[in-house]
This record gives structure tokens, sequence and C-alpha cells, in this order.
């Protein structure tokens, strides 16, 4: 179940994306737009509650998770820069830092680690506050929902003080893309031990 509320969620992301897309200015439809936006980030915390409570966690569904959330951020950054809403800077950094986080994620998948919990890749107390801490992840997931949430608002054209929405969500955006980075160096920094083993087996050989 947990697995398969991860997917959905994509779902309902191309739903609400498809919808912006195809009736641009349409305010019926920007505004199920905003309510498919809010439930598809609403389910990245239910499908963690259902693994949880039925006891279905694994590794399969940790990489289900984070397979979920970069499709969805990457492709409201993209729709949002393809729109001219928000620079092209945005899913561009959004995009390499994934890139770059989630291939050092797999490299310590090999060795038996996790992104996050109890088999954690990151070592310092710092590190493990700032990726996998739940005050600093739900902190991130508010930041780029409410970015999303009220740049969408601020489409919609009968919206009050629609000006006023758009740039307080810009600077949403900036928050998020900025915690975005922040939330990947401890992955980067901490990295080299992963790669240490083979080295040193290289070098007796």
């Amino acid at each position: 179940m947990a697995n398969f509320i991860s997917i959905f969620r994509i779902f309902v992301m191309f739903c609400a994306i498809f919808l912006i897309v195809s009736c641009p200015g349409s305010v019926s439809a920007y505004v199920a737009a905003l309510i498919f936006t809010i439930f598809a980030f609403a389910l990245d915390g239910v499908d963690g509650y259902v693994a949880r409570k039925f006891h279905e966690e694994s590794k399969l569904g940790a990489l289900l998770d984070i397979m979920g959330d970069r499709i969805v951020e990457n492709s409201y950054w993209i729709l949002f820069a393809v729109m001219g809403w928000l620079s092209i800077l945005f899913p561009l950094i959004a995009i390499t830092r994934g890139f770059i986080t989630d291939t050092i994620r797999s490299a310590a998948m090999e060795k038996g680690y996790t992104a996050f919990g109890e088999n954690t890749m990151q070592k310092s107390k710092v590190a493990k506050f700032i990726c996998g801490s739940r005050f600093m992840r739900i902190s991130y997931a508010v930041a780029k929902v409410a970015a999303f949430v009220l740049i969408i608002a601020a489409r919609i054209p009968t919206l009050p003080n629609a000006k006023m929405v758009g740039e307080i969500g810009f600077w949403c955006a900036v928050f998020a893309i900025v915690f975005c980075v922040v939330r990947g160096i401890p992955v980067v920094i901490e990295a080299k031990y992963l790669f240490e083993d083979k080295a040193d087996e290289g070098d007796k050989e």
C-alpha cells in the first residue's frame, strides 16, 4: 500500500500539470490543479506513515519515496520555468543537485546504507540533522509546498492580491532551492568513505 501511494502521487501531480498546461488562465482548471498539488504533497507524508503503521519499511519503499520526490519536485520546477513563472535556474539547480546526491546514495545502498533512518549513510551528527532529521525534512517539504501552491494560486485570474501572493511564492521558491542545495552539501562532503574500501583494496593489490 505504501509503495502504491508513492507511485500514485506522481499520477496526481501529472493531473495538476496537465490542467495548467492545457487550460491556461482557466479559473476552474487552476483551482483544481491547486487542489491536486496539495494532495500530491500530502501523500508524501501518508506513504511514510502507512509504511511505519503496517511495517512495510523496505529499501524498495525508500527508493520509491525518493524517486517520487524527485519526479514531483522537478516536474513543478520545470513547469514553472516553461510557463515563464520562474527562472530556468531553479529546475537546473534542483535537477543537478538531485543527480549528484542520488548517485552518491546509490553507491551507499550498495554498501547497505540508506539515505535516512537508522542505517543512514551520514556519519556526523550535523550531517544527520541537516539531511535526515524530521525537522529538516518537514521544513524543506513545507518550503516547497508553500512555493508551489502560492505560485500556482497567484495565476488564478480572480484571486485577490495575486501580485503579492506571487511575490511571496517567489521568495518561498528561492528559500526552497537554497534549502535544497544546503541539504545536499553533507551528502557530497561525507561521500569519500564510500569509496575508501575499494581504493584500499586497489592499493593492496
